[in-house]
Order: C-alpha cells, then sequence, then structure tokens
C-alpha cells in the first residue's frame, strides 16, 4: 500500500511529465499531497493526456530540455526537490531508427544530465531513473523472463540506449551517490513492461494506433501480430516506483535495479491484444496486417519481477484483460465528452483500492 502520510509535503520533480505515463505519476503524486514540479518538454502530441486531464493543475510546470544541462540545474537549485523520477526519454523504437542520434542523446547523455544535476542539489534523497523492459540483451530465442542481473544490450538504437542508461545510472551509484562517496542520495533505476491506459496517443504504438480506430474509423495497422510483450496498465509500474521511493529514503539497499512487469499468465500477442479489446469494446475495426520491410523488434520480451515480489511488497493488481477494460473503460469516457481529470483521479483511487494478486 501507497503511504499517503509519507508522500504528503514531499518536494517531488519529474521529468517527462507532460508525457503520458508523466501524466498520471503527476496526478497520482498530487492526489496524495505531494509537491510536484514538472521539467518537461510540450506535450508530445494532440490531443494529449496531460491537457485532456487539465494536469497543469496540479503541478508547478516547468518547460525545458533535459538535454539543456544549465536550465535543468537551474530548475533542480530553484525548487530544490527531495525526489526525482526521471521519465523524459525519447520513448519509441521505431523513431528511434529514424533518429538514432537524437534518441542516443536524449536517453543516454540526458540521463547523464539529470544525474549530475542531482549530485549538485543539496536537497535530493531519492533518484528513479525509469528506463524499460527492452534494456535487457535479447537473442530472440530464449524464451524466458529476463530478470535484473540479466546483461544488458539491445538491437535498436531505442533499447540500446536504455541499456547505455542503466549502465549510466550503475556507474553514478558507484562513483557519486553511494553512503562511501559521503552521499545521502539514493539512486535506483525502474524497468517496466509495454504498459496500456487512458490518454496515450504516441505514434506507432499498438493501444494507441487501436483507440484511433475505434474512436475515428480508421484502419489498423499490424506489424508483428504473434509478438509477445509484458502487457500492463501503466498505474502498476507507478506504483511499484512510488513503493520504491519510499524505501530508498530509508534504506540504501533498494538502490539497485527493479523490473515490474504484469501478473504471469499465459503469453499474450499482439493478435490476443486486438482481439480482447475488439470484444470488450463491442466493435470490430478494419485490421491491415502490414508485413512489409519493418525494422527489426523482439518477437518475444516478457520480465521476472520475483526481486520486486519479494524486497518491496510489490504485485500486479490487474489481468491482462482487466488492464484493456480500464484503459478502453477511459478512452469510452473520452469519447461521450466526461471531465477525463475526474475520470482519471477515479481510476487512480480505484486501483488503490484494490488488492494484489
Amino acid at each position: 500500500m501507497i503511504n499517503k502520510e509519507f508522500w504528503n509535503g514531499k518536494k517531488v520533480l519529474i521529468t517527462g511529465h507532460t508525457g503520458f505515463k508523466g501524466t498520471w505519476l503527476t496526478l497520482w503524486l498530487a492526489s496524495l499531497g505531494a509537491d510536484v514540479i514538472g521539467y518537461s518538454l510540450d506535450p508530445p502530441s494532440s490531443p494529449n493526456l496531460y491537457e485532456i486531464t487539465e494536469t497543469s493543475r496540479e503541478c508547478l510546470s516547468y518547460y525545458g530540455d533535459i538535454n539543456n544541462y544549465s536550465q535543468l540545474q537551474e530548475t533542480m537549485t530553484t525548487y530544490q526537490p527531495q525526489i526525482i523520477f526521471h521519465m523524459a526519454a525519447q520513448p519509441l523504437v521505431r523513431t528511434s531508427y529514424q533518429y538514432p542520434i537524437e534518441t542516443f542523446h536524449t536517453n543516454v547523455i540526458g540521463t547523464v544530465h539529470v544525474l549530475e544535476a542531482v549530485r549538485k542539489t543539496t536537497s535530493a534523497r531519492v533518484v528513479i531513473n525509469i528506463t524499460s523492459d527492452k534494456c535487457y540483451q535479447n537473442n530472440d530465442k530464449d524464451l524466458r523472463s529476463f530478470c535484473e542481473n540479466d546483461r544488458l544490450g539491445g538491437h535498436d538504437p531505442y533499447s540500446a540506449s536504455k541499456a547505455c542508461a542503466e549502465l549510466v545510472t550503475e556507474s553514478y551509484r558507484k562513483s557519486f551517490l553511494n553512503l562511501k562517496c559521503h552521499s545521502d542520495i539514493r539512486l535506483a533505476s525502474a524497468r517496466a513492461g509495454n504498459v496500456i491506459g487512458g490518454g496515450d496517443w504516441a505514434e506507432g504504438r499498438l493501444f494507441t494506433d487501436m483507440m484511433k480506430a475505434f474512436l475515428y474509423g480508421k484502419e489498423l495497422n499490424i506489424r508483428n501480430p504473434n509478438a509477445v510483450r509484458p502487457w500492463q496498465h501503466v498505474l502498476e509500474p507507478l506504483n511499484g516506483y512510488l513503493l520504491l521511493a519510499e524505501k530508498l529514503w530509508n534504506d540504501s539497499l533498494y538502490s539497485d535495479g527493479w523490473n515490474f512487469g504484469p501478473i504471469e499468465e499465459k503469453d499474450i500477442s499482439v493478435d490476443d491484444v486486438v482481439n480482447i479489446t475488439m470484444k470488450l469494446w463491442d466493435k470490430q475495426i478494419e485490421i491491415n496486417y502490414d508485413d512489409n520491410g519493418h525494422p527489426h523488434e523482439s518477437p518475444f520480451l516478457k520480465l521476472n519481477s520475483s526481486k520486486a515480489f519479494q524486497k518491496l511488497g510489490w504485485k500486479p493488481k490487474l489481468s491482462t484483460k482487466e488492464s484493456i477494460d480500464w484503459a478502453v473503460q477511459w478512452y469510452k469516457n473520452y469519447e461521450v465528452g466526461e471531465n477525463m481529470n475526474k475520470f482519471t483521479l477515479k481510476q487512480i483511487n480505484d486501483f488503490q483500492k484494490l488488492k494484489g494478486d
């Protein structure tokens, strides 16, 4: 269970707060009474969750780029955050093939900028770098779940950049941010699965493309129908990040890498997700299976989260079908013009009342 008393009044800085996961986290922290400072570029799409939910009312926003070190450092010096969630990134595999330089610069050097700024911020106590389940070396043949001590790597620029971000995190933890170096800052990294949920409008993501098909009658293009991913609702890993931050506040033993994956169930493919969603929406959509010359994407990816189960007391709460249902309900409410700030907060509150599996 999240400790509301712990978060009440805490100064929390989120990089990438205008993004999909960043907006959900901002709203959750604000509902817990945290003093949230956001540092981010403008929202990444139109429409976008940040504006739909009027999240700017819930936080102090500073619009800036993590690639601008002096601007980032000035923001931390001015607001003196105690807890930092680093979420700003170039988050898409396909985009990384188009813009590899920008992807590596943002995801690797941007992470260096954040950690260097943190190192010079006297108020900082806890830092969590959000990377990706794709940070592991995946040979596409070994059909097992990745553990935190598995080899890092990546085929595509995005995956490789997230592996690099993990190495940067480990370097800063060993070189600067540990008690042996006379630092009170605790640094961890978090690796989540393929998150779904209301308000994701990013191009090239399966669930976003499906929602556009349902809402606007567009054809759904499917690249890899048999690909298996660790599908989970966005609130699942965010719950893990919050629990991890609470643990880190009092104990440096949690300064490590952590997996936050979904409930263990049978492999769920892209095709499975599409079929489940059509049944829940009760509507058919036109599907085009497009297998023409796409860049490489791993066909199988799963996470082993037993470490988080055992040491953090974190457990997933929603099955894949339930996760999809929660997301579908969000978009259906959006479609009919509901107040999405209230509905999003309702889903956060309902999630907190659930017990882990």
